[in-house]
């Protein structure tokens, strides 16, 4: 074994760079077992109603097609957790685009032309689709996403607002957003004497194997669910899709291996999104600019399967100090697709419309926008009373200020010209909490001084590979090069879901705990034998604990933008991030994941938008070319930063995660940039130039 052991933190490249970049990596649709069909999913063309007839005569008769599988001939499911994957079992039509078929064939081409030759009748019914402020169907659900309470009052919030001598009361909107990752969401399935193998694309193989289990009456030892390299998912692979469902059913169907892959315009409705939101943010402060109250009240949607609620409203639970405080969400069910998670639900959207409410509020008041949030820094968690574990916000705003030369800035708008250019500058805080689900791991010890780390958790193209293998080398007191890291499979140590930030801490906690108990057992004497010495750990007992403390990561994100004020352009010119996010265990990685949580903030501020079309009843912009995510040429300076933070109260890595607090308050900062260079304050994402033009000289 060579090479000196790494510190925890080290730029280490990604273990699995050179197989992506020449393309030797497989994902889950380059698996191409002998006999493989294709499926094609038929969408459902009609909003609301039941099929009333499929004739499959003429799909049957292109050539290749072998089968087309409908709620007449698909095999029974059994129990599933989630109601989104129970397709092809009834007549029912909850949304467009809800699976009404599969056509199965020798090859990609025929299914499609299969599909295309299916005749599916309808018996229709009224829709319901777009969402409003005062939508009659909005109700009080119990929780929000996550599990949070759907409302939380502290004080008596509209007394401490009417008695304020400075309120603010504004509402913002938000369109559905889509997750987009660039790998579609694809299974490949088939069965070998009675065992399910699975190539999916996937955020949490054990989830899936767990969903399937119950769907198809097995043992989970019959199934093994492979997600070896996936690309991104961004909270839309965190949960099993259909297709997975679609493809082991057809495989069961045929007897041969199955492979279907979403086709992009179908994403919208198959995979979730983010759900639109309508969100009435009031603040009353004193004159110095001190809180008095903060009401945050959240309207969202959600679909007639299932109900998800955003969780938009809790970051202004932790945010900033007040003592009187309520914060609430509403939904309505709608003829929509089921939203689901997407990077930082809930924080990402709730922290657009607070961060823009206390950029209002500081230019009411006359106060630099920075020192007002450093005026309502907390003393404890406001909505808990618990203690903070860690907070350091006032250094992310204080040296992120520095950094970025906020303190020359003319706090008068529109004053700032370039030619045609308006410019200004913005700022807004981030949030994001820590979590920990449990997993476990093993660690072996092989005679040469090799070490391997076996352990279920999922690479989305974070570079957990990589990470894992440094948490392992710390604990074992090796260089990382001599631990190979065996993930991506639920035959192996039972991992979390790659989503919340926590896969790091989850599989990082399990592999330091395994790595250790090796660690005592070595240091017992003795030579290793032949096969080596194994040690499993699981973190059951971690997860389970409730700590004393409120841990969150904490952000200060800065943005400079230039406004065409003859086309209503806005370029953003620079943005930087400045995070407290505990230890920062690959500065190369995390650097990667804070600008990329950034990146798609700018897209959310700027480009990305998705409207439900009233009559039709589905996203407009469900492709690449109408929803429109950032490219290279919109990012021009973007730095993202750390400050060094010592938090002896969240894991043995002393780390938080990262993979979303990038995009939390990013769009904030460049809307208030926005109206910092125009004078004008929008409050509809995205701003896109029709918005702006009727603001502009």
């Amino acid at each position: 074994m060579s090479h000196a052991p790494q510190p925890l933190g080290a730029p280490v490249v990604r273990r699995e760079g050179r197989e992506k970049v020449t393309g030797t990596a497989r994902y889950a649709a380059e698996h191409n077992a002998p006999g493989r069909l294709y499926g094609w999913i038929v969408p459902a063309t009609v909003t609301s109603g039941r099929v009333t007839a499929i004739r499959t005569a003429d799909a049957l008769a292109v050539p290749d097609v072998h089968t087309v599988l409908t709620h007449e001939n698909a095999p029974s499911l059994g129990e599933t957790d989630d109601p989104i994957l129970a397709v092809l079992q009834n007549a029912r039509i909850p949304h467009r685009g809800w699976p009404v078929a599969l056509v199965v064939a020798e090859t990609l081409e025929a299914a499609r032309a299969g599909a295309e030759a299916l005749h599916v009748d309808y018996e229709t019914a009224d829709h319901d689709v777009v969402l409003t402020g005062d939508h009659p169907r909005l109700y009080t659900p119990e929780e929000a996403n996550g599990g949070f309470p759907a409302v939380r009052e502290r004080g008596d919030t509209e007394a401490a607002l009417a008695a304020a001598p400075v309120t603010i009361d504004a509402t913002y909107t938000m369109g559905g957003l889509h997750n987009h990752p660039m790998e579609p969401h694809a299974s490949t399935a088939r069965w070998t004497e009675g065992h399910l193998t699975v190539h999916d694309s996937s955020q949490g193989s054990t989830t899936v194997r767990d969903t399937l289990s119950k769907a198809f009456g097995l043992d989970g030892s019959q199934i093994t669910v492979l997600s070896r390299h996936v690309g991104g998912g961004f909270g839309s692979k965190g949960t099993p899709r259909p297709q997975v469902v679609l493809a082991a059913m057809a495989s069961r169907h045929t007897g041969r291996p199955v492979q279907v892959v979403v086709h992009r315009r179908h994403m919208a409705a198959l995979v979730g999104h983010r759900a639109p939101t309508v969100q009435r943010v009031r603040l009353g402060a004193d004159r110095h600019g001190v809180l008095r109250a903060v009401s945050h009240e959240v309207a969202t949607h959600t679909s007639r399967v299932k109900e998800f609620v955003e969780q938009a409203a809790v970051p202004a639970r932790v945010m900033y100090a007040s003592p009187h405080s309520r914060t609430a969400h509403r939904v309505a069910a709608l003829d929509v697709p089921s939203p689901s998670w997407m990077r930082a639900p809930g924080e990402a959207s709730g922290m657009y419309a607070l961060e823009s409410a206390m950029d209002e509020l500081a230019c009411a008041l006359g106060v630099d926008p920075v020192e007002l949030r450093l005026r309502n820094e907390p003393s404890a968690e406001p909505d808990s009373g618990r203690p903070f574990s860690s907070r350091n916000l006032a250094a992310c705003l204080t040296e992120g200020a520095r950094r970025f030369g906020w303190h020359g800035r003319d706090p008068q708008p529109a004053a700032r010209e370039e030619g045609p250019w308006l410019l200004g500058t913005g700022v807004a805080s981030a949030t994001y909490p820590v979590l920990l689900s449990p997993s476990a791991a093993s660690a072996h010890a092989a005679q040469d001084g090799s070490y391997t780390v076996r352990v279920n958790a999922t690479d989305i193209g974070t570079g957990a590979r990589t990470v894992l293998a440094q948490i392992a080398a710390a604990a074992l007191g090796t260089a990382q090069e001599n631990v190979t890291i065996d993930i991506g499979s639920s035959d192996l140590p039972a991992g979390s879901v790659a989503g919340g930030s926590s896969g790091t801490a989850s599989w990082g906690t399990a592999v330091h705990k395994a790595a250790t108990a090796l660690v005592r057992r070595l240091g017992e004497g003795g030579t290793v034998p032949p096969e080596g010495i194994t040690v499993t750990a699981d973190t059951e007992e971690e997860a389970a604990k409730e700590s004393p403390y409120a841990r969150h990561a904490f952000g200060a994100h800065f943005a400079e933008v230039a406004v065409d004020s003859l086309a209503g352009e806005v370029r953003v010119r620079r943005l930087l991030g400045v995070y407290a996010a505990g230890r920062i265990l690959n500065s190369r990685t995390a650097r990667s994941q804070f600008i990329g949580g950034m990146v798609m903030g700018l897209g959310m501020a700027l480009t990305e938008g998705s409207t439900m079309d009233p009559a039709f009843g589905d996203f407009t912009e469900s492709d690449l070319a109408s929803y429109h995510v950032p490219s290279c040429a919109d990012v021009l300076d973007i730095q993202a930063h750390w400050i060094d933070e010592d938090d002896p109260h969240l894991n043995p890595m002393g780390s938080k995660g990262i993979g979303e607090i990038g995009i939390v308050g990013t769009a904030a900062a460049i809307g208030n940039a926005v109206r910092h260079a125009t004078g004008a304050r929008l409050r509809e994402l995205p701003l896109t130039p029709d918005k702006l033009l009727p603001y502009l000289p």
